[in-house]
């Protein structure tokens, strides 16, 4: 398992917690941000003891490399001095130097990839958690506006279930009765004037009738 995995095995495994409690959102983002925080200092322990490692075996290749120098020179030495058995001594020490070298050197390549490989993960962490930064505030801004929408919500609804808004409904349905019942007050009210008015004319009428028959049987 990679260092990226591992950490963010971590990290969900905290989250997870948090989302198990139902816990507020805004902490859940909080808690995010410094397990990935915490996860990329660990990240940059890692990345600096392999580096020092790597340091290490590298130096260690060098050191081997000298020996054998070393000892080729003790065999040319051992040579001039007529001295075969040393010389030949020398050079097995000089091949074993050369060997730990060569062991050493192959060590340091392969602790150089797992570096190079632990630095991209670290730089990928890097970016992630810069991104969750940016993001941060957005999200957050998103959770208060949902806040206040929510807190709208419930303020209407309670509003809509008051008493207060029951008692003005009811007076208002009683003013409307009783502004019909006037209206029809006063339509009753106008047909009985309009039937006297009608009385009064056909009285009328009579009336001039009967001057014109006086008149004619007077002529």
């Amino acid at each position: 398992m990679n260092l990226l995995d591992r950490l963010s095995r971590l990290i969900r495994a905290n989250l997870n917690d948090l989302l198990r409690r139902a816990e507020d959102p805004e902490k859940i983002i909080e808690q995010a941000l410094l397990d990935m925080k915490e996860a990329l200092r660990e990240a940059r322990e890692q990345v600096a003891e392999a580096l020092a490692e790597q340091k290490r075996l590298e130096r260690e290749v060098e050191s081997h490399e000298r020996e054998a120098l070393l000892w080729e020179e003790k065999a040319k030495e051992a040579l001039k001095a007529g001295r075969e058995d040393l010389a030949k001594e020398a050079l097995r020490r000089k091949k074993r130097a050369l060997d730990l070298a060569q062991g050493f050197r192959q060590q340091a390549e392969e602790q150089k990839a797992l570096v190079e490989r632990l630095m991209t993960q670290l730089k990928a962490l890097e970016a992630k958690i810069d991104e969750a930064e940016a993001r941060k505030a957005l999200l957050l801004a998103r959770k208060k506006g949902v806040e206040a929408a929510e807190a709208v919500r419930r303020m209407e609804s309670r509003l809509d279930q008051h008493p207060a808004l029951e008692a003005f409904e009811e007076m208002e349905a009683r003013i409307l009765a009783m502004e019909d019942r006037h209206e029809a007050l006063k339509a009753l009210d106008g047909q009985d004037l309009d039937k006297e008015l009608s009385a009064l004319s056909a009285e009328k009428e009579v009336e001039e009738e009967l001057a014109r028959l006086k008149r004619e049987l007077g002529s």
